[in-house]
């Protein structure tokens, strides 16, 4: 038996068909096409699968997709905007926060979500704000200087 559904993703409604039980992640990549968000674990571990709902971050991978209804998700295709880079992306790169890239849609969810929360966070605050993200490439110490680094340069601008 499936749903029927509308999810708004990156400010697009989807009008979807689900099975009740199917995830927000599963939902994303194989129903509205954006593959961003990665399985990783499917217990809500890794952080791989994080979206932000209503601004919240969320592992998409145990969440599920009618519970999403009505609300906004964004994933990591949209953080980007006119297809340009945002500033966390671009300082992933620039720092090293990309190596194998499995992990680096949760942890660029985790860290915008952290960085609207704290807009001039501590490097605790990082390191914590990225708890739920596992990263077995990095060594985790470029995404906490990246993310440091987009802190600074939003407080410069907002001067």
């Amino acid at each position: 038996m499936t749903v029927a559904a509308t999810l708004r993703v990156n400010g697009v409604d989807y009008p979807i068909q689900l099975e009740p039980h199917t995830s927000l992640l599963r939902a994303v990549r194989e129903q509205v096409g954006l593959t961003g968000g990665k399985e990783g674990c499917d217990d809500s571990e890794c952080g791989a699968c994080m979206m932000l709902l209503d601004g919240e971050p969320v592992n998409a991978c145990s969440y599920l997709a009618l519970q999403a209804e009505g609300r906004e998700i964004i994933t990591v295709e949209g953080l980007a905007a006119a297809g340009e880079l945002s500033p966390l992306q671009r300082a992933f790169l620039e720092y090293g926060g990309v190596q194998c890239g499995f992990c680096t849609p949760g942890m660029l969810i985790s860290a915008t979500a952290l960085l609207r929360r704290i807009p001039a966070p501590s490097e605790d605050d990082v390191r914590i704000g990225l708890g739920g993200n596992l990263c077995r490439c990095t060594g985790y110490d470029g995404l906490v200087k990246a993310v440091l680094a987009v802190a600074v340069e939003g407080a410069a601008a907002r001067r």
